[in-house]
């Protein structure tokens, strides 16, 4: 279970460092900051790769008991399925506990974390640090930026152009030259000399253009989605707000998570019974489809509870039944490879 833990963390965790990075060479995010963003967001996979850690750990090391035909010389010595179940129920239970406290404590506090990190270095972004003809994105999507020139030791761009996105339209600027700097609250302030200013508006009022020798922008700190809100959100607010859709769907994937964690581990029992012809291996595959099946599934129905499409009562729940029905499917099955009383 370590080695195969240790393995799918490596992995997150240089997939998220790859998609850190890019922000990083961009100027936009300190390499300090990816460093930690990096640990938040494995500590947040957790609360998944502990499960399918125990799944897979469980397929694998009963298989090899299995295709070595140990499982067999343990059942003739009285040592019954029944005894197994038990067994790995109380192994699983144990690493349940540690799954609900990750996602009911644990994951929100790295969300909120997290979130908190990459605002205050977007929100302190300096231009000295961009590169010159390279379009630089803010606040998901909602700031675009590009100068044609950078002046690093001046902290000052040349032909520049930004364009902001808001609920009532688009603003665009466009100035021969901009610099920045901190006004007197120490709120750092874009100065844009000798420009045009363009508003669109999509409420049906006329749009305008005007012309400026200096204009001040503040820069605002990103704004924080819904989404975000949703997922850094300690589990006694979601407990407060669960009349809120969005809310009760993350309260019923925190909730969840333990459960299944141990109808996982139990699943991997029935799927570990194989032969010496088809080896230790033999269904790892399968059973790395049948867990990807169900993730699919759930991340559906959170989004479908999210967002009104289903009823909020089974809604993630449906999982679980379903998993506990092909739990008792492969245990009662008399193909599987029988069940030892």
């Amino acid at each position: 279970m370590l080695v195969v833990c240790f393995v799918l963390l490596t992995i997150f965790a240089s997939y998220s460092a790859t998609r850190f990075l890019t922000d990083a060479t961009a100027g936009i995010l300190p390499a300090a900051t990816v460093f930690y963003l990096v640990g938040l967001k494995m500590i947040i996979a957790l609360e998944v790769l502990l499960p399918i850690t125990l799944y897979l750990s469980i397929i694998v090391g009963l298989g090899r008991l299995h295709s070595d035909n140990e499982m067999a010389a343990l059942h003739a010595c009285g040592i019954s399925d029944r005894r197994i179940y038990l067994d790995i129920f109380a192994f699983a239970l144990l690493i349940s506990l540690l799954v609900a406290t990750l996602s009911l404590a644990v994951r929100p506090w790295a969300y909120q974390l997290s979130y908190r990190l990459k605002n205050i270095a977007k929100a302190s972004f300096q231009i000295s640090r961009m590169d010159s003809k390279s379009f630089y994105e803010f606040d998901n999507h909602r700031r675009v930026i590009f100068a044609d020139r950078v002046d690093p030791r001046r902290n000052r761009v040349g032909k520049v152009f930004i364009r902001s996105t808001n609920a009532d339209g688009q603003q665009l600027i466009t100035a021969r030259s901009a610099v920045q700097r901190e006004n007197r609250n120490g709120r750092d302030v874009l100065i844009f000399i000798d420009g045009r200013l363009y508003n669109f508006n999509q409420r049906g009022q006329r749009d305008t253009v005007a012309s400026f020798q200096k204009y001040t922008l503040a820069i605002e700190p990103p704004v924080v989605g819904a989404s975000e809100k949703i997922k850094a959100a300690a589990t006694r607010t979601l407990l407060k707000e669960k009349q809120r859709r969005a809310a009760l769907a993350e309260l019923q994937w925190r909730l969840s998570t333990p459960f299944t964690t141990i109808l996982l581990a139990l699943l991997g029992i029935p799927l570990s019974q194989t032969t010496p012809r088809r080896g230790k291996y033999g269904k790892t595959v399968a059973a790395v489809a049948l867990y990807g099946l169900f993730y699919a599934l759930s991340l559906t129905l959170k989004s479908w509870v999210a967002e009104g499409v289903i009823e909020p009562f089974p809604g993630l729940w449906w999982v679980q039944l379903l998993m506990f029905a092909t739990l008792l499917l492969f245990a009662l099955n008399p193909f599987s490879g029988g069940t030892r009383q």
